[in-house]
């Protein structure tokens, strides 16, 4: 266990020493349809084409069945990009499945529009079904009602300006409303909106208009991005991309959350990351990248990062995002994130400010077995709740929350991990022992032994080869989830390692951890 633990710990720092590359994210098909639906090559890009019917899953759609909500924009990007390329082996056949499937989903959007939809839902999903509707069988897909007004009324807003600032939050979705490329801009790294789906888009308009040198600059973007998957094609793109701010801060977020920001053999490759947020965060605060609008939630773990490496940040930075007793993601947002709001409880708490609202709101976005779930950036209950317990918990020793505990502790499953889907995960798993670390240091002494069974049995399954030939499972909320690999890199490894230290300190105490 002493050479594992010294492993886990060579790999974080070798995970932290990378990220200066813009970060890692694992491929979309939504964002990879799109590209290649603006692509217009369809013989350039067959290795990419196959990638995409690869993804198709058996019941004809894309994306995980156990998250039907997310998998309406990928299928229709897959389907409108694979429709118009018959000639290529399985391509026919895609689309008739996918066709099918469409056909008989419900649709999440009849007459509300949930929670928790996927970024852009309102602007990009009515668009996709109005393209579809002109293919064959088109008349029986679903047209998502609840959307057509929010999407009328941004496509007016939008209407009344002429162009809008590089980063601007709305330029992530450029691909769903945007016609001229006038109205947008490539940023630094050569991107409209950090989005390859939207830069593809305006690429392709903008070629049109014999925008040389600025499309040129789009290439390079989508090139760097598709090289960010690590897929080796040529053509798969990420979600989103550069994420050179949320990387960093959320890896060494993870560390605090496992004990393991302050580790000796961590400390240099933090330091270096803490020092580029500490130059990089301004009064505005900062966005997921360097070239990105400002949100409350990049901000609020950048400062909780600053704060806990011995700075003492600017908390004016996140006020900006604050809304009476609430902080909105970006301003103007149509719903307030549990997590966001989770995240600027902990700076506060962190930075000695009053944060009676913000406690409060985090308290009562409770479902009734007290945990936190419909999220609108993570899809599983276990991220916000082991981020929940480490906020609430923060300056407060005896904090406790027997019912929190109870339900963790209930929701595990038999193979000893846990999960928001049927099956565990890694990163989930990663979460829940973040959150019984926590609870752990407050506990009675029953209530220790019962954690401490709990977490031999999932180091038991950790530790088990079946759990590490697991595919990824995507639990991040963008246009559809998506994977940031390194951040749930970082993720599993320090729950691994917060894991193997609680067995030994278990045995050392005497306490046993068999039931």
């Amino acid at each position: 266990m002493n050479a594992l633990s010294v492993q886990i710990l060579s790999e974080l720092r070798h995970l932290l020493s990378e990220m200066s590359d813009g970060g890692i994210v694992g491929p979309s098909v939504y964002d990879t349809a799109r590209a290649l639906q603006f692509h217009g090559n369809v013989t350039g890009r067959q290795d990419a084409y196959a990638w995409l019917i690869a993804q198709q899953q058996a019941d004809g759609g894309w994306g995980s069945a156990d998250f039907p909500l997310f998998r309406h924009s990928s299928t229709w990007a897959a389907l409108l990009a694979l429709q118009r390329a018959d000639p290529l082996p399985g391509a026919a056949d895609a689309v008739q499945a996918a066709s099918q499937f469409l056909e008989h989903q419900p649709d999440p959007y009849a007459h509300a529009v949930p929670e928790d939809a996927p970024i852009g839902a309102e602007l990009i999903l009515p668009q996709l079904c109005g393209q579809a509707g002109s293919l064959p069988g088109g008349a029986a897909f679903p047209r998502h009602p609840a959307l057509l007004p929010l999407r009328q009324a941004s496509l007016v807003k939008l209407g009344a300006v002429a162009r809008l600032p590089s980063g601007h939050p709305l330029l992530h979705s450029w691909e769903a409303w945007g016609t001229s490329p006038t109205t947008a801009c490539p940023d630094n790294d050569g991107s409209i909106g950090i989005s390859p789906a939207a830069t593809a888009a305006w690429r392709a308009h903008a070629t049109i208009q014999g925008r040389t040198p600025q499309v040129g600059r789009a290439d390079a973007y989508l090139q760097a991005a598709s090289r960010a998957t690590r897929s080796g094609i040529e053509g798969v793109v990420p979600n989103v991309w550069p994420i050179n701010v949320f990387e960093p801060c959320w890896s060494l977020y993870t560390l605090h959350l496992a004990g393991l920001f302050a580790h000796p053999a961590l400390a240099e490759a933090v330091r270096v990351i803490v020092a580029q947020l500490d130059a990089r965060m301004g009064v505005r605060g900062l966005g997921p990248a360097l070239h990105f609008a400002a949100d409350a939630d990049d901000t609020a773990v950048a400062l909780c990062v600053l704060r806990l490496s011995g700075r003492d940040p600017p908390i004016g930075a996140l006020r900006h995002f604050e809304v009476g007793e609430l902080f909105v993601t970006f301003p103007g947002e149509r719903n307030a994130s549990v997590s966001t709001n989770i995240h600027a409880l902990h700076a506060l708490r962190l930075l000695g400010k009053p944060a009676a609202g913000t406690s409060a709101h985090v308290g009562a976005n409770r479902n009734p077995h007290g945990l936190w779930d419909n999220d609108k950036w993570h899809v599983s209950w276990l991220y916000p709740t082991a981020h929940a317990v480490a906020a609430l918990a923060q300056g407060r020793p005896q904090w406790r929350d027997e019912r929190a505990l109870a339900a963790l502790l209930q929701a595990q499953r038999n193979d000893g991990g846990w999960g928001a889907g049927r099956a565990s995960t890694f990163e989930e798993t990663a979460y829940a022992l973040f959150a019984l670390h926590v609870m752990d240091e407050s506990e009675e002494p029953t209530g220790r032994r019962r954690i401490a069974q709990a977490v031999a049995r999932a180091l038991a399954w950790m530790l088990a080869p079946a759990a590490h030939a697991l595919p990824r499972t995507p639990l991040w909320i963008g246009k559809e989830l998506y994977c940031p690999t390194r951040v749930v890199r970082v993720a599993e490894l320090a729950g691994l390692w917060l894991a193997l230290g609680w067995g030994r300190r278990v045995l050392a105490e005497g306490a046993g951890a068999a039931p």
